[in-house]
């Protein structure tokens, strides 16, 4: 039995999480297939049997009862009423309220005050200042068990106040400054097209709110205590299931103070942490091995007496809040002088971008978690020495004066590009539909979906000659769009071992990633039982097809693999910290790195890979796919992968790239085992060179290719915890640092010396484009 709200959306009742089989009375969607619910009453108190009733008192209490005895829960009404009313109202809050009332939304009591997990539409989230009452999201412990983790969120009122994710007592994430637009630390949430929602910061109470621009739509957030993120769903009701919206924390740079004191973390960067203009780090050695826990410091020593300046640094989400001081009132240009008069006060900002700029917030002492964004953001001005701002000012004036002298050269070709885009545009669109390929209900990700015929046409009915290559996926063909450009046709076999869900698994990922050295997805094809995937074409094909070739390999000096070796590098950073998911390839080889017209690498075949969300570190999975031989031995052997495992598998392919050989089939006469034992065998024997392809020792920077084969054995040993970040590598490879000493690595498979191929399946031919060529090998 249950009583369900008058629209039908959502319905109130007793119910089992997961496994367990205690029962509590909660608030569920009463319109999914599934059940999810948004509210528990009985949290910490759960009943294990039929017995339990519900019942509203005369005064408006409601009591939540076993056997009729023994109260497990209840609400703190106390008001006397002639006929109480217990409703469940369409916006899913439970409510109270005096039936003899003229107004229905007097509540005398209403679950929206006393939020479990979620928060639904008109739900605040805050601090009601008269009567101190506290609302905030409390994570459930685990699927099974609904009483409150330590995962909370909810509003802070030190200095400016802001919303906090806080981890038990460990600041987690926070919003940023409240600048009357939204929050500074997620400027991108405010023009989206799902909810729209406000701050309200008055003498009465302080809260977050959102509303629905469509009421039929179904959005929520929830804490996932699991994963320590606040994560927002939208309903997709054609594939009748919840799809991930948004994520906080959404990337590297959220964690609060990652940068220490005085530190900017900004993911566009490598590393992601850097200082201020007129700041420097505080520890050197310590900052270029990456801990940035000490922060900056000042270049120049301030001097208040004689008079410091700002330096304005745009775009950014604003300090952390405890060292803070508001003021409603105040412009920004008397902020400004009331911080320089304050010897303490490091940087300020106008409080209410909507209102001019009215408004003012100062920061005192040292400046903790700021975020630099690409657009939108704040704009924070920071205390610095008078000659630092000077300076600043002056190379202010020479960057104006070199952009005001482009400008007039730049209109020609401005309006030379523009006649050309239209061009183009109008040639793509008699040979492609447009259409929208949507992996979550939030984002409107324009694809390209290309006709049948289009690509038919394209690669001459897919023409044998026209093959590139075949792989788990099925074979690719090179193909020529009618407006001359040439593409790489994926087209999933029927027999293919991989299916429709790593194809949809490469659609939703590559579309939404871009960067310089991942292979640009141009679109789709879905026909019938066809499924095809467009790229762009690889004139030079895969990395292999290049080191594993006596005649083609020494087309790649020294220099140029080197080159390849930190495009690979940066391409699977990006994956890691600086994508909006962290996201894992899972068959990273040297055959899934295509090379373009200058030989630089993009990293390709994304249907294995696997999103990780906020400070999740490692998942498990009981099919293994992959290509044994790149594989790490945690994933081989127990299924679990990390960024640890892509990692090992950087490692492998720089080890190839070095030496020219496979690790997989790879055969010494005096050694056993694969690549990696060799390697490991000749640096212990103190020859770690002889590892390397003969005509690059001869030719080559000998420090850097050893550097290299460091490294490479770093990536490669026994242990994930051991094995580098792929922001440590990069540190490693552009520096000159000391590294640490290799420790064991990761032996597998082949035991024997002729146990060239020691899992089932083959590593693929070479070809110019193989796109896919990943294994599907089940333990």
């Amino acid at each position: 039995m249950k009583l369900v709200s008058n629209d039908g959306s959502f319905a109130l009742g007793f119910f089992s999480p997961g496994s367990s089989k205690n029962r509590y009375l909660g608030i569920w969607y009463n319109t999914t297939p599934m059940q999810t619910v948004v509210w528990v009453a009985n949290r910490i108190n759960p009943v294990n049997d039929s017995t339990s009733v519900l019942k509203i008192e005369t005064s408006g209490r409601i009591v939540l009862q076993v056997r009729n005895t023994t109260a497990v829960w209840s609400t703190n009404t106390t008001a006397s009423v002639q006929s109480p009313v217990l409703q469940l109202v369409d916006s899913g809050n439970l409510v109270v309220r005096d039936g003899n009332d003229s107004n229905p939304e007097n509540y005398l009591w209403q679950s929206f005050d006393y939020p479990s997990d979620t928060m639904l539409a008109g739900m605040k989230i805050g601090i009601d200042l008269r009567t101190g009452l506290h609302r905030r999201l409390s994570a459930w412990k685990n699927w099974d068990d609904p009483s409150p983790g330590d995962l909370t969120y909810g509003v802070e009122l030190e200095g400016s106040p802001e919303m906090v994710l806080r981890r038990g007592v460990e600041k987690y994430y926070r919003s940023g400054l409240w600048n009357g637009d939204g929050f500074s630390g997620t400027p991108n949430l405010r023009s989206n097209p799902i909810f729209y929602y406000d701050f309200v910061w008055n003498e009465n109470e302080v809260y977050y709110i959102y509303f629905l621009k469509n009421k039929s739509v179904m959005s929520r957030f929830v804490l996932n205590q699991t994963q320590s993120v606040r994560q927002r769903y939208t309903w997709n009701p054609e594939t009748q299931t919840w799809k991930l919206f948004s994520i906080m924390p959404s990337d590297y740079c959220d964690r609060c103070g990652l940068c220490g004191p005085n530190g900017n973390c900004d993911n566009n960067k490598l590393p992601a942490c850097q200082c201020f203009t007129g700041f420097r780090p505080k520890l050197l050695e310590r900052w270029n091995s990456s801990d940035w826990s000490d922060g900056c410091i000042h270049s120049k020593p301030l001097n208040c007496q004689s008079g410091d300046g700002f330096v304005k640094t745009a775009k950014v989400k604003t300090p952390d809040t405890p060292n803070s001081w508001v003021n409603k009132t105040m412009n920004l240009k008397e902020c400004r002088a009331r911080c320089l008069r304050n010897c303490s006060c490091m940087a300020y900002t106008n409080l209410d971008v909507t209102r001019g700029g009215s408004g003012c917030a100062m920061w005192f002492n040292d400046l903790i978690d700021i975020k630099q964004f690409q657009s939108d953001g704040q704009d924070l001005y920071i205390r610095v020495s008078a000659s630092a701002a000077a300076e600043q000012k002056k190379k202010g004036k020479m960057k104006l004066g070199i952009i005001l002298g482009t400008v007039i050269a730049a209109l020609l070709g401005f309006v030379l590009v523009v006649c050309y885009i239209r061009r183009s545009r109008r040639n793509l669109k008699d040979n492609v539909e447009d259409k929208t390929v949507n992996d979550n209900e939030n984002e409107d990700m324009e694809l390209a979906v290309f006709e049948f015929g289009t690509i038919a046409h394209a690669t001459d009915t897919f023409l044998l000659s026209n093959k590139l290559g075949e792989g788990g996926f099925g074979p690719v063909y090179k193909g020529t769009l009618p407006n001359g450009q040439e593409i790489a046709v994926k087209r999933l076999s029927k027999s293919s071992g991989q299916g429709l869900t790593e194809f949809k698994n490469e659609v939703t990922l590559i579309a939404k990633l871009q960067h310089r050295n991942l292979v640009r997805l141009l679109g789709c094809c879905i026909h019938g039982d066809e499924r095809m995937l467009v790229y762009e074409y690889m004139p030079n094909g895969s990395l292999n097809s290049f080191i594993f070739d006596q005649t083609r390999r020494k087309v790649l000096t020294w220099s140029k693999r080197f080159r390849i070796i930190c495009g690979i590098a940066r391409g699977l950073l990006y994956l890691h910290q600086d994508s909006r998911l962290r996201i894992i390839h899972r068959d990273l080889k040297s055959s899934n790195v295509l090379l373009d017209n200058e030989m630089n690498p993009k990293i390709s075949d994304f249907g294995m890979a696997r999103t990780f969300g906020g400070d999740q570190t490692e998942g498990n999975t009981n099919r293994v796919v992959g290509t044994y031989g790149y594989m790490a031995p945690e994933y081989a052997t127990d299924g679990l992968f990390s960024v640890k495992s892509d990692v090992f598998s950087f490692g492998i392919v720089l080890l190839e790239v070095i030496s020219g050989r496979k690790n997989r089939g790879f055969y010494h006469a005096n050694q056993g085992g694969n690549l990696i034992e060799h390697a490991w065998s000749l640096w212990q024997e103190g020859k770690p060179l002889d590892v390397a392809d003969d005509f690059l020792v001869e030719t080559c920077d000998l420090s850097e290719l050893l550097r290299c084969i460091h490294i490479s054995l770093l990536c490669v040993q026994q242990h994930p915890e051991e094995r580098p970040s792929m922001s440590s590598v990069m540190v490693m490879l552009v520096s000159h640092n000391e590294l640490p000493l290799p420790r064991q690595p990761g032996f597998l498979f082949c035991k024997k010396p002729f146990e060239a191929d020691c899992s089932s399946g083959n590593d693929g031919s070479s070809s110019r484009n193989e796109i896919s060529l990943s294994l599907l090998e089940a333990r």
